[in-house]
């Protein structure tokens, strides 16, 4: 059971590669029904004064996708991103960088996740109030898997919506370093690692892209 949070000099302690394999270690404990545990009381009072989280996960909404669950983390342990079809804008991106550059962590890791109901939406054109715009942010997925997948462009076709939410991982990937300078850097120079995964719904496995 854990019952130490993560402190400044452990945090410094972590490299980008052990961090993510201690998420991965994570899952496969969540998977195997074995979750580690947590004193969450202790860690509420050890965290009260501040706070050395390893990574940053930026994910979907999507309810069955409980990130700190299906990755066997605690209280302190990661901060948590999330919005619909876990794309960047300029408050994720700003989230990030403050995550990293600020606060310490050593990893980004992108986690798009099976049968993603806004990656379907974007495969299909939905057009809906706000909706609209937020699904503008995955179309480039949905087009790059178009040339990709053969059968139809659209959430009826599995192999599609699965090759969209690949790509739409990697793309956030790309569009991140693209779009924060400091994040790029930070990875160029070995601080921080940008990393992508996606969660199966059926095994509850985390496979790395």
């Amino acid at each position: 059971m854990k019952n130490k949070a993560i402190t400044k000099d452990v945090q410094s302690a972590f490299t980008p590669n052990a961090v993510l394999q201690d998420l991965l270690d994570g899952n496969k404990r969540f998977v195997d029904g074995n979750p580690e545990g947590a004193d969450n009381a202790s860690l509420v009072n050890q965290t009260t004064s501040g706070q050395y989280p390893k990574a940053v996960i930026l994910s979907c909404i999507d309810s069955r996708v409980p990130v700190e669950t299906v990755l066997d983390q605690a209280i302190g342990d990661i901060f948590v991103a999330r919005v619909a079809g876990n794309f960047e804008n300029i408050d994720i991106l700003g989230s990030l960088e403050y995550s990293c550059n600020v606060a310490g962590s050593k990893l980004i890791l992108v986690l798009g996740h099976e049968s993603c109901g806004a990656v379907k939406a974007a495969c299909d054109g939905v057009e809906l109030g706000n909706i609209t715009a937020m699904l503008e942010n995955i179309m480039p997925a949905v087009r790059k898997s178009a040339d990709e997948v053969e059968g139809e462009a659209n959430s009826s076709n599995k192999e599609f919506v699965a090759k969209t939410v690949a790509n739409n991982v990697r793309l956030t990937i790309e569009r991140i370093r693209n779009k924060s300078q400091i994040l790029a850097e930070m990875e160029d120079n070995g601080e921080i690692a940008i990393v992508g995964g996606v969660y199966s719904l059926h095994t509850g496995k985390v496979e790395m892209l």
